[in-house]
């Protein structure tokens, strides 16, 4: 019994380890290891998961749309809207309702007990933010070519302040590699750690005694209702993320 206990209750931050499941040295130039972790391994779940998800919701020649269906395309039509309202092209709605899938199946399996959430990986979040700012200043440069750098300087600056403006903005620029992923990133570890605490001091408290069992019945129900919380961020986050993505675009597109 208390081996099984050392299982469950362990450090909160466990479950954010990258861990190896399968190490394989290949005579590939040399020796190469390929090596499939967690964080790989969930990576190619999710990918099959947004691929089934589509496959199902797909009507074909049926009158009534399905379930599966009907949210489908209440999602691509969410984010259809925005790519339209605020970039007023399609061209950028592939990648755009891609991503959004693609974070959103991610917090949302992560909500599963004893499963690996990658984006509480800082080098997929922090990947994906510096990824993205690097496309949207190559995309602000070939629009704009020398121009781009106007960007830099608000209109109306008195010329001997134009060389401390154009540092700020820089730097402020140059942050959102940073911030657009470690918001997720924090936002997803401090959810999952603290379910994980009080989950562990709850489980000890149901395991004292019958009457201390009896009274841990209220404090969770409030710890379901965390869960549902915890759901509910796992969605406003990956709304959030490609609502600012967008807004990087935007910027790159019209210089705002």
């Amino acid at each position: 019994m208390l081996h099984n206990y050392n299982l469950i209750i362990n450090s909160p931050l466990e479950q954010f380890e990258v861990n190896s499941l399968i190490s394989v040295i290949a005579p590939i130039l040399g020796y190469i290891n390929i090596t499939l972790s967690n964080l790989g391994l969930y990576s190619i779940i999710i990918l099959f998961l947004i691929l089934s998800l589509h496959i199902i919701s797909n009507n074909e020649n049926k009158i009534l749309p399905s379930k599966w269906s009907i949210a489908i395309e209440s999602i691509f039509t969410t984010i259809n809207t925005m790519v339209r309202e605020q970039l007023g092209k399609e061209i950028y709605l592939p990648f755009i309702y891609s991503l959004f899938f693609f974070i959103l199946i991610s917090n949302l399996i992560g909500n599963i007990p004893y499963s690996y959430t990658i984006t509480t990986s800082v080098i997929v979040t922090i990947g994906f933010s510096f990824t993205i700012l690097t496309g949207v200043t190559i995309l602000g440069l070939y629009i704009h070519r020398l121009q781009f750098f106007s960007y830099f300087v608000p209109s109306g600056t008195p010329l001997a302040l134009v060389p401390l403006l154009v540092l700020i903005e820089t730097v402020s620029y140059l942050a959102r590699a940073l911030s657009l992923g470690i918001r997720l990133f924090a936002n997803m570890v401090a959810g999952h750690s603290l379910l994980k605490i009080l989950s562990t001091f709850l489980y000890q408290m149901f395991s004292s005694s019958f009457i201390i069992a009896i009274f841990t019945l209220i404090p969770f129900a409030f710890f379901l209702a965390l869960c549902g919380l915890e759901v509910a961020v796992s969605i406003i986050q990956a709304y959030v993320f490609v609502l600012l993505v967008i807004s990087y675009i935007k910027d790159a597109i019209y210089l705002h």
